[in-house]
């Protein structure tokens, strides 16, 4: 490609045209400008993609290849497919996610905002107690509205493991005030292993938790985990499977007692 091109090509911001064009097989005119576009554009998405995914901050990346939904009860409207296609996050409803520790709630949030990433979309994933952690850090900073602004450029908020640490005053009215900015602007996934009636254990306010209920609940879909944490069953899967062998005797764990 002669320096013009190249030049050309910079001005325009088609810097994978560059890599890509002797990859492209000449039929007709049309056919390899639209070939060549199309690879353009499928490298920008994909460029998307990983920046989308690395800025949402995901402790770790999930899929929903193989997740098993038994433990899950969808009440009536919601379905599985309209969880799964992503279709709250058009009608900025909120999807609630509440059972015992371990059956699966932070692996579907974290999945769906994969999807939703994949999809081009913005997205922030925090663990609750880190996200109040971080608010009265940039409050006391005197940088909280800068960090509040970043915020409201994501379509989804996941804020996974609320209920295991109780927050302070300040850090719960924080946090209320970033729900309720959220509402009906932007959906929300929250993960707990705690009940509705349970949540003035975290926030230490009867009315700010009726208040914050209110607005997650409204516009919501509220999805039931129920069964044995299914860490703890894989473990016992796994356990059951070794094989301790000796010489001349080959057991397994549940043969010894």
């Amino acid at each position: 490609m002669s320096s013009q091109l190249r030049d050309y090509c910079k001005q325009l911001k088609l810097k994978n045209i560059v890599e890509i064009y002797e990859e492209v097989g000449y039929e007709t005119k049309e056919q390899y400008l639209a070939e060549l576009f199309r690879m353009e554009v499928e490298s920008r998405h994909s460029a998307r993609v990983k920046r989308l995914l690395r800025k949402a901050g995901f402790l770790t990346p999930k899929s929903l290849e193989g997740y098993v939904f038994d433990p899950i009860t969808w009440p009536r409207p919601s379905s599985k497919a309209e969880i799964l296609n992503l279709a709250f996050l058009d009608q900025h409803e909120n999807v609630l996610m509440l059972g015992a520790v371990g059956t699966g709630k932070t692996h579907l949030a974290s999945a769906l905002g994969v999807r939703a990433c994949t999809q081009g979309k913005e997205v922030r994933f925090f663990r609750a107690v880190n996200l109040v952690n971080t608010l009265l850090e940039k409050h006391q900073a005197g940088t909280l509205s800068r960090f509040l602004q970043e915020l409201r450029k994501c379509e989804l908020l996941i804020l996974d493991e609320l209920g295991f640490v109780p927050f302070h005053q300040d850090g719960s009215e924080l946090l209320f005030n970033v729900i309720a900015d959220c509402y009906e602007r932007r959906s929300v996934i929250v993960t707990s292993n705690l009940e509705f009636g349970q949540w003035n254990q975290i926030f230490g306010d009867n009315r700010l938790t009726a208040a914050l209920i209110d607005r997650l609940v409204h516009h919501s879909h509220i999805l039931a985990f129920t069964g044995d944490s299914i860490r703890l069953r894989q473990a016992m899967e796994r356990s059951e499977h070794v094989m301790i062998t000796t010489p001349g005797q080959t057991t397994t764990n549940s043969d010894s007692g």
